[in-house]
This record gives structure tokens, C-alpha cells and sequence, in this order.
């Protein structure tokens, strides 16, 4: 029985071998639990329950419907509740296209599918929170990896992201830059010699004026800005 408490998960793949692995470690979790499952894009956009569910995994390589489609359409702003779901990505390094487009459709995050069982399990935690923090460090190697399409992608900056970033604060645009190296709130008020909740405040008010999802998207702008560079 799902308590209020509970993360509800949602698995979309199209190996069972795989969603059967995930459910066991899943529900072995007191605070989490699989309420459905979908073989492809299709079943998991037909699935009123599936919908329900808090975090939603998400290969990326699916017959009929791929992972990115699936994501922009549950995503979709039109329909998307405030309180939706969020998604993980499930990818490899050699599928940085996919990932990149994931991230751009509205995906919290991704994560290596050979990725520890801790990783996964606190993925799911951290994405839950609203933080969309996925291993800072696989996020950091991933976008990293990413740089050269990214750089393909947007010769040159966007004006209206430009004009974004310049309206950040010095203050904010520090930590600005911080979220895009990959730190986490607490590296980042180390690094600053700032309280863990000044940190949240600022990231808070620099995805608002950023009009970012999340810290991911954020750092996909930093890249398309060019506040960081491979």
C-alpha cells in the first residue's frame, strides 16, 4: 500500500529484465514504491496511472516511441500539472545526442544505466526533493562530453538567454556558474562562505530568471551561453 510519504515510481522501458531489476531494488526501499510499469513510449503515455507517479525512469532507445518523444509529451506545459512527475533519463556516454535532447524536453536529469544502486536509489530521492541534482559529477562528465554538440548546436548565443543571464545579480551569477561546474548546494556554500539555505534562495531566483525547469537545464544554458566552455 503507497503511503502520501511514499516516492512514487514509474518504469518505461522496453527490457523486462531491466524494469524487473529496477522494481526489486525499488520497492526493497521503505519510502519508495513501483505503481506502474510501460514497455514503450505508447503504453506509458496510455497509462492514467503512470501519469500519477512522482519520479518517472525513462530509457531512452524504445520501439514505437522513444524516450525523448515520451518525455516532451508527458512534459508537455499544456498538460503537465504543477505537481507532475518528474524524469530521469536512463542513457550511456555513447548517446549524448539523446541525452541532451532529453534534458532540452524537459527531463530532470539523466543517469548512466550501469550506475551504482545507491546512485539510482538516491537519484530518485534528490529528484523527488525538486532539487533535479543528479550526481552532480555524472552531470558535470556527461554536459562535459556533450560540449561540442552543444557548441554546434548554438554558434551563436541566444540573445533573449543572453539578456537573461545579464539579468542575474554578480551574487547570483557566482553561483551561477558554480551550478553549471557542477556543485551541489552544500559545495556551493562552502565554496562562498554562504548558509546552505542563502544557497537554495539564490538558485531559486536564478531558474526563475533563467525560466529553467531545473539546475540541469540551467547548466545546458550556461553551456549555450557560454558561461562555460569543455
Amino acid at each position: 500500500m503507497t503511503s502520501s510519504d511514499t516516492i512514487k515510481v514509474a518504469l518505461v522501458d522496453d527490457q523486462l529484465l531491466v524494469r524487473s531489476g529496477f522494481r526489486m531494488l525499488i520497492n526493497s526501499q521503505p519510502d519508495m514504491d513501483v505503481i506502474a510499469e510501460a514497455g514503450n513510449g505508447r503504453e506509458a503515455l496510455a497509462s492514467p496511472v503512470l501519469q500519477q507517479a512522482d519520479v518517472i525512469l525513462m530509457d531512452v532507445r524504445m520501439p514505437e516511441l522513444d524516450g525523448i518523444q515520451t518525455t516532451e509529451r508527458i512534459l508537455d506545459p499544456a498538460k503537465k500539472a504543477a505537481d507532475g512527475p518528474k524524469v530521469i533519463v536512463l542513457t550511456t556516454f555513447d548517446m549524448d545526442e539523446y541525452a541532451l535532447s532529453a534534458i532540452q524536453a524537459g527531463a530532470s536529469g539523466f543517469l548512466l544505466k550501469d550506475a551504482p544502486p545507491e546512485e539510482l536509489l538516491e537519484s530518485i530521492r534528490t529528484v523527488n526533493r525538486g532539487d533535479a541534482v543528479i550526481a552532480p559529477s555524472t552531470t558535470r562528465r556527461l554536459l562535459d562530453h556533450m560540449a561540442p554538440i552543444l557548441k554546434r548546436s548554438t554558434s551563436q548565443p541566444d540573445d533573449q538567454l543572453m539578456s537573461l543571464v545579464d539579468s542575474l545579480t554578480p551574487r547570483e551569477r557566482e553561483v551561477f556558474g558554480l551550478i553549471a561546474a557542477g556543485q551541489s548546494n552544500p559545495e556551493i556554500a562552502e565554496h562562498l562562505f554562504l548558509s546552505e539555505a542563502t544557497v537554495k534562495t539564490h538558485v531559486g531566483h536564478i531558474l526563475a530568471k533563467l525560466g529553467a525547469r531545473d539546475r540541469v537545464q540551467a547548466v545546458v544554458i550556461a553551456y549555450q551561453t557560454g558561461i562555460v566552455s569543455p
